[in-house]
């Protein structure tokens, strides 16, 4: 896997400053925690799905979790196990014939409902289990949770790695009486697996519906303010430079035309700036798809630290991975700064002049960027992540 495929050569040497390097399950796991990009979620009742991956039907689609759980209605477990049994096992069936490779797949995961319900998935792929990356862990909590990452552990393996997503999704996550025990909690379970995690999870949906809100196309997950506090401890307690998580940014669900009632949220002035009347006119086409709120929660995602995103329709997978590729003034800062940690220097000025980079202070941000830029890439100094999303929208 590599993100940009769709662009072609000289475009790639055009816009990046450093290319994005590829990468598969096998990948280091400290790195792959950062390659999951837009981690499409498609029923595990969907036909076809082999099809599907064979064909790259979703172009630029690095991850993808088929959802055993709550895409699934309750009469129809039975029939979805079986259609997702089938159809790992088709697509098992090319990977032997050599039409494709382990390192050519997507990293796929499936979401289940129970333990039981893993095992049962398991033993029957047999040897196609190989092709999964792993497993989400909805609803997960500190007093069940140690079950299911024993069974991920005795799954996994050096040749065919796999890992455990948890999704913070409960009751006793969101409200406040409990929340900060039970994340604590969590995280003591998941650092005695910490090799097994590649990433922690929010499900903001579920969250939601325990107060019975649902939040609309114009509204971010920081503005509600039930989420927003609640996003914010599990930051604190799952991204601490002593013991780091990757957490992923919640899933977008809007994708459709609808009449707007709020004021749009993508200013005017970047893209008159950059690219005149034709920008202005970008801008409209991404509003009329309801693109814009994504647009800026996925700025929010990244500027409190989170890293990729869960989506439900394919025409986001371009903007989520365009926005998280690394500015080169980022890129710069974090180098200089990573160079300087010898003892020798407090702080100094970037070479942007326009802030002062702490050595101690920035130092585990630096770090993190230096991850991101090698899956991400990194962009020369004269472009900006519009540009990626606004090439894409002319194809």
């Amino acid at each position: 896997m590599e993100f940009f495929t769709y662009f072609y050569k000289d475009e790639i040497e055009r816009y990046f400053f450093q290319k994005p390097q590829p990468f598969t399950k096998y990948s280091n796991r400290e790195l792959l925690s950062y390659g999951l990009g837009a981690t499409l979620y498609m029923p595990a009742t969907r036909p076809n799905i082999h099809q599907d991956i064979l064909s790259k039907k979703h172009e630029g689609l690095t991850s993808l979790v088929i959802d055993l759980e709550d895409a699934v209605g309750d009469k129809e477990v039975n029939k979805a196990e079986s259609l997702l049994i089938l159809e790992l096992l088709k697509l098992y069936e090319e990977v032997k014939k050599g039409f494709l490779g382990f390192g050519d797949l997507p990293l796929m995961f499936i979401r289940i409902r129970s333990l039981e319900q893993l095992k049962r998935v398991t033993e029957q792929l047999e040897d196609a289990t190989k092709l999964l990356t792993g497993v989400v862990l909805p609803k997960f909590s500190a007093e069940d949770g140690e079950k299911f990452l024993e069974l991920v552990r005795q799954v996994h393996s050096v040749e065919h790695p796999f890992y455990a997503m948890p999704i913070l999704e409960s009751a006793s996550v969101i409200q406040k009486e409990t929340r900060i025990e039970e994340l604590m909690k969590i995280k003591q379970l998941l650092d005695l697996y910490k090799e097994h995690i590649l990433n922690v999870r929010i499900g903001a949906t579920d969250f939601c519906g325990i107060y019975g809100i649902r939040r609309s196309a114009d509204t971010t997950v920081y503005e509600i303010a039930v989420l927003r506090d609640c996003i914010s401890d599990i930051i604190n307690v799952f991204q601490r430079f002593d013991s780091p998580y990757v957490v992923s940014g919640p899933v977008w669900e809007y994708f459709s035309t609808k009449e707007r009632m709020l004021k749009p949220q993508l200013r005017q002035t970047p893209f008159r700036e950059r690219y005149g009347d034709e920008g202005l006119k970008w801008r409209a086409k991404l509003i009329d798809e309801n693109m814009d709120g994504l647009f800026r929660e996925i700025l929010m995602d990244i500027a409190n630290g989170l890293t990729g995103k869960t989506i439900i329709h394919p025409s986001h997978i371009k903007i989520v991975q365009a926005l998280n590729v690394v500015s080169y003034e980022e890129y710069m800062d974090a180098c200089n700064i990573v160079k300087a940690a010898t003892g020798d220097i407090g702080v100094m000025k970037s070479k942007f002049a326009n802030k002062m980079n702490e050595i101690k202070p920035h130092y585990y941000w630096a770090k993190k960027i230096l991850l991101k830029s090698q899956l991400y890439g990194v962009l020369h100094e004269e472009f900006t992540n519009i540009d990626l999303i606004k090439k894409e929208v002319y194809v």
